[in-house]
């Protein structure tokens, strides 16, 4: 019955795209615009329009179209391509399942779209929802649904260059002004151990599979290709795209995602036969990525320049602005309202205080922290919070949603560091640098209690340093031994100066799941007693020149 459902579906689709082809007028192609190739005249000239991990933004929405929109009418051959995780982070995904962005992505006619890991928070039965109403195919080739009951019927396990909307496949063929470009995708494999696909989905090889679509696509004539990926630019957790155009020959171009990279301009790789080109366009729909590519004959990307345009620059477009407002905003502003749990006792941020010395709400935001990081890597044993990530405070009494965004307004997401002891001790020296004037490095921790002495000189201050390695006992840090840390990825990368945490980035030693910190902070409430926060000062940070 499953075949034959998919086949009718199938049947369907293809009598309605004929019917529509006998009634749509195709226009003529200005000779004026950007990647206008009149006679087929080389070089052929692509823009690449991309976006990566919106996460359910859509305050920004209406902007993002009218950014689409304005380089459409300036490129003769476009494409527009998301890679990845449009679910989970804002209320919007709380409130409608990725449908309200889905709407969005419709309206404006995104041409591919791969799995992010975040894609499968809300198991698959949420994303067949998503896909199967979706006005565009979707790509990647490492993840199999065959045996998934929610997503084998919408899922093809082949590449196509007659894909169906509202369908998957390992990879298709678009043809884009008489010229066929190769899309295919990638999803990163920590999706089994950092969201919830189940059981029924596979992640295969993610080498393997890019390798054997570009064979694919050379057998089916495509000398173009384009992977859309959701593993990471330079991702510790096992699959990057560095190592995927260091290893995979054939690949012109890279449009990724899951890091939150801002690529400002993209990187090139030369370590093939062939150059490869990295995009990836930061997060939130802050940016519209864009990529101006240009191959020879042979398919060989001869030149490209690329940008990210900032979406808040352009006005509103008012369709889509009227869809927001009307449709979706009010409901979202509704929850806000919602009572989350009930602080016992003033739950201390802010500046001063949650950038010069431990507070209660800085324990209770790491404690939740730590407790989400031992979800995903079990070996996690600290949690690091910088106190400029901690904006207010949170008087005594029930608080709502609304007052937790004011404490946590970044939507920074989780990062787990493997760090040696000494590099811990270095992030340290640089948290109390400054004190006891207030900095927003000032580390807020859990898992792990210090002292320092605030007269003595910056970089010398730490003295000691414990850490429950078990879990419950605190033992002395061993510098020479390397730890799972968890923070949020803005540190992580280096934010507030932490070059030592940048330097483990850039190695490839974080991983990033992805969890916001809002929601992580909300899950810990729902978890405690009554809802109820009874956080205290506990030592875990001692200045002992005070």
């Amino acid at each position: 019955m499953k075949e034959q459902n998919k086949f009718y579906r199938k049947f369907i689709s293809a009598v309605a795209s004929a019917a529509l082809l006998t009634s749509i007028t195709i226009p003529t192609v200005s000779a004026n615009m950007k990647g206008a190739n009149p006679g087929k005249a080389e070089p052929y000239e692509l823009t690449i329009m991309h976006t990566n991990d919106t996460h359910a933004h859509l305050d920004t929405v209406a902007k993002r179209i009218t950014a689409i929109k304005t380089v459409r009418e300036e490129s003769a051959n476009s494409l527009l391509l998301d890679a990845g995780d449009v679910f989970t982070g804002t209320l919007y995904f709380n409130e409608y399942k990725g449908l309200a962005d889905l709407e969005f992505m419709n309206l404006i006619g995104y041409d591919a779209m791969t799995f992010g890991n975040h894609e499968f928070d809300s198991g698959t039965a949420a994303l067949a929802n998503f896909v199967k109403d979706a006005n565009f195919p979707f790509v990647s080739a490492n993840v199999n649904f065959e045996n998934d009951q929610n997503m084998n019927v919408y899922a093809n396990n082949i590449i196509t260059s007659k894909p169906n909307n509202g369908e998957a496949y390992k990879g298709i063929v678009k043809e884009v002004n008489g010229e066929k470009i190769g899309i295919f995708g990638l999803t990163t494999a920590e999706t089994i151990d950092i969201s919830s696909p189940g059981p029924d989905v596979e992640f295969t090889d993610y080498i393997a599979e890019a390798k054997q679509a570009v064979k694919q696509f050379k057998k089916l004539g495509v000398n173009k290709v384009i992977a859309i990926t959701h593993i990471g630019f330079n991702d510790g957790g096992g699959d990057n795209d560095l190592t995927l155009a260091k290893e995979v020959d054939g690949i012109d171009v890279i449009v990724g995602g899951h890091t939150h990279v801002t690529l400002t301009e993209p990187v090139v790789v030369h370590t093939r036969s062939e150059p490869t080109i990295i995009v990836q366009a930061n997060e939130y729909g802050k940016f519209l990525g864009t990529l101006d590519v240009s191959f020879d004959k042979k398919g060989r990307v001869i030149q490209h320049t690329g940008k990210l345009l900032d979406v808040n620059s352009y006005p509103e477009d008012a369709e889509a602005a009227q869809i927001l407002n009307e449709k979706y905003k009010p409901a979202v502003d509704e929850v806000k309202n919602t009572v989350v749990g009930t602080a016992a006792v003033d739950l201390i941020g802010g500046n001063p205080a949650a950038r010069t010395g431990e507070t209660n709400l800085g324990n209770f935001m790491t404690d939740g922290m730590l407790e989400k990081a031992k979800t995903v890597n079990p070996n996690t044993v600290i949690a690091l919070q910088n106190g400029g990530g901690i904006r207010t405070s949170i008087p005594a009494g029930e608080f709502t949603l609304a007052k937790v965004f004011e404490v946590m307004p970044f939507g920074n997401s989780l990062g787990i560091m493997q760090l040696t002891g000494s590099e811990i001790k270095e992030a340290l020296e640089h948290s109390v640098k400054d004190a006891p004037t207030a900095s927003g490095a000032f580390m807020q921790v859990s898992g792990m209690k210090f002292t320092y002495n605030s007269n003595l000189p910056a970089g010398q201050r730490v003295e000691t340093i414990e850490v429950k390695e078990d879990g419950v006992n605190y033992v002395t840090l061993d510098l020479t031994k390397t730890y799972a840390v968890a923070t949020n990825n803005f540190t992580a990368k280096g934010g507030d100066g932490y070059s030592v945490f940048a330097k483990a980035y850039n190695e490839g030693r974080v991983s990033e799941p992805g969890f916001v910190d809002w929601e992580i902070f909300t899950e810990y409430v729902y978890a405690q007693d009554q809802q109820t926060i009874t956080s205290a000062v506990e030592g875990r940070i001692i200045d002992v020149a005070r």
